[in-house]
Parts: structure tokens; C-alpha cells; sequence
């Protein structure tokens, strides 16, 4: 196993670990926490928060810090969400949603930046085009890291399984449930809360997680940036032109054109563990189900994002974000038709398993799309990345709580449908112009003794 591949593999299991307790919380917090709408409101500020940190922190971090210690601060912030729920309320969620928000956008900044720099260095390695071994490395990392999916869910799930209070949902309820009815449905159907042992025993296996996931990048994963990292402490910019430096990203046409496709991954990731875990499974079913519904989100998503990592380089990236954009928008129209009852089973299990397979594509495919577009300003391109994500996460939320489902649901229709257009537009002028493959220093300073030696027999 090459060295490069090794850092993969150390990264992605410890995003497995984090996000085994993140994303856990994140599907639960509409159902657990729906008192004033206080679980949304909390993940509305988590991406606000994430939003302010994009405009300043991945570039003073990464840059001061290195990928690897930005990565394991960024951690510490997201456990700090799981202490928080231990005692849910307004003074306890909003402030360490804010912590968390702070850490979110280095985190994700340096995983990528991480990864971009691992994957061109094992292509030149191998003598391959950078992209094709980006892609790949970003297949791998999402078939480990979306499997979180399943360990946290799964988790919830068989502890709140043991819930003595589970009743079925009366007949008469049902109708709230679903697109349709707008008056009532704002409430969501309200469920009874598991019993708070069961919630503490779930919390305390959560803390765990992220604490083993914060050791695990801090014992085993290569400080590969280091020099860099030393380089600029010892050279530092002045603070305004870092912290301008996401914002001056915005100049790149094709930044702009890619706003709406990169929040748009958050708008589809919002409405599925805000609005369909509430709406359909727990309104319909009963919170306890919810972990098994985003197991087979989980599930799919974690083999799709390693198949669609190696699939790319026969198919393209157009095929396979024009699939995604078919899946999505077949099952948003299914449902704003579909009436949720517990009769169809299967079908609470069919919708989830779908969106993680079209989640797959926006997620391996937009963060590779960032890597190779802008090879020489990873950290500003991928700041913009999270930061526009996380508006999308910012505006699903937002209004979860005040406009109805069958709105949002054709929210996401519109945004799908100018994601599309607008990414078609990026890749034409990516045809014209192709972006040039990143060289390292090293295949910089062979290519000038090259030079330095042809020029020196012609003397």
C-alpha cells in the first residue's frame, strides 16, 4: 500500500468516526429536539456559523496549522454539538452549534485540500493524470465516510428500539403526513420523545466516537504539509489579504456559475435529514425508524460514492451528474404525490436508498470538479465550497419550520434545474479551455535541469 493511499484510508476512517456521531444527531435533531422548532433552528446555526468561519478560517488554519492539525482542532469543535445535546436547550445547543459551525469549514477545507495534494502527488508517482487519481481518492474516502451514515443511524435506532413507550400512530394523524395538507403539516405530526436514559446512553456512545475519531488523525496521519505550513509562519501574508482570499476566489467565472450546484448539495442534504425524517418517517412510522430510513441512505451513498469514483474516468462527469439530477428529481415528484402510511413499508426505505445514490454523484463529483478546476487555489476554492453548501443547509432549514413541504419540494426543483443549466455552462467552457494538470515543485525542478541540459548540449 503506497503512502499517499495510507493517508486516505487515515482520513476517511476518521470521518467515519466523527460523522458516526454527527450525522446521527443532525437526522434526529427535527424529531428529538422539535420543541419550538429548536433542533432545526440549532443545525440552521451550525451552517450559518460554518458560513462566517468559510470567510476567513480554512486559509489561516490550513496554512498555519497544516492540513492535519486543522483537521484535528476542526474535530474537537463537532464533539463539543454531542455535549451539548446531553442537555438540550436554547443556551446549550445555540453555543456549541456556533462552536461547531466555527470548526466545520476547515474541516472539510483540509480533508479536501488533503486529499488534493495526496492524490497529484500518487499520480506523479504513477505517471497518471491528477484527476483521475483525485477522483478515485475521493471515491474512496466517500465509500468509508458516507457508511457513517449507517453506524450512526443504526446506533439510534437499536437504543431507542428499547423504548418501553413506542405506540403506533393513530389512523386519524396520518393525514398530516406527507406533501399535501399545509395547515396541519407544519407541525409534522408531533412524536413522543424517547426516554432520556435511552438518549444519554446514545450521546455517550457519540462522545466516544468523536473523541476516538480526533486521536485516530492525530497518531496515524502524515503531516504531508508541513513545510508549507512552516514556510508561511515564517513568512506570514497580512491577515487582509487571507482573509480576503475566499472572496477574491469569486472572481473565477466559473465559481460563480458553480453557486447554485454546490448549494443545491445542500438543499437535497437539508430537506432528507430535516423534512423527510419528520414528514414521512417519524410523522408516519415513529422516531425509531428514522435510523433505519438513513441506513439505507447510508448504505447507498457509501458503495455509489466508491463506484462513481472509479466510474468516472470511463463516463465523464456530465453522465453521471445528469443521473443524479434524473434520480432527484423523479423522487421529489413521487413525493409530492405519495400519502405516507405504514402500510407501504418498503417505500420508506426506497426514497432515502435513491437520494443517497444521487447524493453520491454531488458529493464525490462536486468536491473532484473543485480540485481539478482550481489546482493552485485548493484552499480559497474549497472555502467557497463549504461556504455555499452550507447556505443551502443555511436556507433548508431556515424555513422548515414556516412554508410548507409541497413548497420546498419545488424549491429544490428550481434549484435542480439551474445547478444543471449552470454546470453545463462550466463544462462547455472547460472544453474550450482546459484547465492545465498542477505540478509539484519536485516535476517543476526535473522539467528545468531537463531544460538546463538540452540547452547545454546545443551550446
Amino acid at each position: 500500500m503506497s503512502r499517499n493511499l495510507k493517508n486516505v484510508l487515515v482520513v476517511s476512517f476518521g470521518f467515519l468516526s466523527l460523522f458516526t456521531a454527527y450525522g446521527g444527531l443532525q437526522s434526529l435533531q427535527s424529531s428529538l429536539n422539535s420543541e419550538a422548532g429548536m433542533g432545526v433552528a440549532s443545525l440552521s446555526v451550525i451552517y450559518a456559523s460554518i458560513i462566517l468561519s468559510s470567510m476567513f478560517l480554512p486559509p489561516i488554519l490550513i496554512k498555519n496549522l497544516g492540513c492535519k492539525w486543522t483537521i484535528v482542532a476542526s474535530m474537537a469543535c463537532y464533539v463539543t454539538y454531542s455535549l451539548g445535546n446531553l442537555y438540550p436547550g436554547w443556551g446549550t445547543l445555540i453555543p456549541t452549534s456556533v462552536i461547531l459551525g466555527l470548526g466545520g469549514s476547515p474541516l472539510w477545507s483540509a480533508k479536501c485540500t488533503y486529499l488534493t495534494i495526496s492524490g497529484n502527488l500518487q499520480a506523479e508517482k504513477e505517471n497518471k493524470r491528477g484527476q483521475d487519481v483525485i477522483n478515485l481518492y475521493f471515491g474512496i474516502f466517500f465509500l468509508i465516510f458516507q457508511s457513517s451514515a449507517v453506524w450512526g443511524n443504526l446506533m439510534s435506532s437499536l437504543i431507542f428500539g428499547k423504548d418501553t413507550n413506542i405506540a403506533d400512530i393513530p389512523e386519524e394523524n396520518l393525514i398530516y403526513c406527507g406533501a399535501g395538507i399545509c395547515t396541519q403539516n407544519i407541525s409534522g405530526g408531533e412524536s413522543s420523545r424517547p426516554e432520556q436514559k435511552l438518549v444519554n446512553i446514545l450521546l455517550g456512545c457519540y462522545i466516544g466516537v468523536g473523541v476516538l475519531a480526533m486521536i485516530l488523525v492525530a497518531v496515524f496521519l502524515d503531516n504531508i504539509d508541513r513545510e508549507t505550513a512552516r514556510e508561511f509562519r515564517g513568512n506570514r501574508e497580512p491577515f487582509c489579504r487571507t482573509f480576503l482570499a475566499t472572496f477574491k476566489h469569486l472572481r473565477d467565472k466559473r465559481q460563480i456559475l458553480l453557486i447554485p450546484l454546490t448549494m443545491y448539495s445542500g438543499f437535497e442534504q437539508g430537506f432528507l435529514s430535516g423534512d423527510y425524517t419528520k414528514y414521512y418517517v417519524t410523522c408516519a412510522l415513529g422516531i425509531h425508524y428514522v435510523g433505519f430510513a438513513m441506513i439505507c441512505f447510508g448504505a447507498t451513498n457509501s458503495i455509489c460514492s466508491f463506484t462513481f469514483g472509479r466510474l468516472a474516468q470511463y463516463t465523464g462527469r456530465t453522465a453521471l451528474f445528469s443521473f443524479a439530477a434524473v434520480i432527484n428529481f423523479s423522487c421529489i415528484m413521487a413525493m409530492l404525490y405519495w400519502r405516507p402510511h405504514p402500510d407501504q413499508m418498503p417505500v420508506f426505505f426506497v426514497f432515502p436508498a435513491l437520494w443517497g445514490m444521487a447524493d453520491a454523484v454531488w458529493q464525490t463529483q462536486t468536491n473532484a470538479l473543485y480540485g481539478v478546476l482550481f489546482p493552485n487555489h485548493k484552499e480559497a476554492a474549497f472555502a467557497n465550497y463549504r461556504m455555499w453548501e452550507s447556505v443551502g443547509f443555511v436556507i433548508a432549514f431556515a424555513y422548515s419550520n414556516f412554508i410548507c413541504l409541497d413548497s420546498k419540494l419545488y424549491v429544490l426543483i428550481a434549484v435542480l434545474i439551474l445547478s444543471m443549466g449552470l454546470y453545463g455552462w462550466v463544462e462547455w467552457e472547460e472544453h474550450k479551455n482546459p484547465t492545465p494538470e498542477m505540478r509539484t515543485s519536485d516535476s517543476i525542478t526535473e522539467e528545468k535541469e531537463s531544460a538546463e541540459q538540452v540547452i547545454s548540449e546545443k551550446i
